[in-house]
């Protein structure tokens, strides 16, 4: 397992995105509002994404193709909270980010709206990303997202269960996270588990985060 130098990057929402690249992308409800109500709302979310990541139609009556974004861009690591969201990225074009999280918030506050019969922004303003550019903060960003649920082993709405082995879907690309761990999921286990002794590198992502995401 590699082990770099630990570097966290400044506080700042990136502006600009670059090719090859990780980025932790994130946002919250408008006024710290509840953005997922029951399964449902968080299942929509998830098939949002991966539509967009598979290309795959919305169903056999709406022949409406989405853009296939597989060869632009990885999903690494999510986890949905119920009034905010993570998401870690590794895109290979530039805007490949700017594409997914306009048409994943579009289509999920049209959704929103109408099944809940509301108007307005769902989301607190544009998304908020940070880049990811040491092994370290990959090691820790990725354990940062998982113990986001106070149950982070059983918690369904998160990419934890697929990194134990538990849970499988082709556009979560867990290989780049694993392969720090020799590709041993049981080391990356130990490692989200063993989290007591690491509360530093844990306060200090919450620490860089351009808006503090509520637990």
């Amino acid at each position: 397992m590699r082990g770099p130098s630990y570097h966290m990057p400044s506080r700042n929402t990136i502006k600009e995105f670059a090719a090859e690249e990780f980025y932790h992308v994130y946002n919250r409800g408008v006024e710290k509002r509840v953005i997922f109500l029951d399964d449902q709302d968080y299942t929509v979310f998830l098939g949002i994404l991966k539509k967009y990541l598979t290309g795959e139609r919305a169903n056999d009556i709406n022949r409406h193709q989405f853009n296939n974004l597989a060869h632009e861009l990885d999903l690494l690591a999510y986890c949905l909270m119920p009034n905010h969201f993570h998401l870690l990225f590794y895109q290979h074009t530039p805007d490949a980010i700017t594409k997914m999280m306009r048409r994943l918030m579009t289509s999920y506050a049209m959704y929103f709206n109408n099944r809940y019969n509301r108007v307005g922004t769902l989301f607190q303003g544009r998304y908020k990303a940070s880049h990811i550019n040491a092994d370290s903060y990959l090691h820790h960003i990725s354990r940062y997202i998982h113990l986001n649920p106070e149950d982070h082993a059983n918690w369904p709405y998160s990419s934890y269960k697929n990194y134990l082995g538990k849970k499988k879907a082709g556009w979560v690309k867990t290989r780049a996270i694993l392969d720090l761990f020799d590709g041993d999921a049981k080391q990356y286990t130990q490692f989200v588990e063993d989290y007591i002794d690491n509360r530093a590198e844990i306060s200090a992502i919450k620490w860089q985060l351009a808006d503090d995401l509520d637990d």
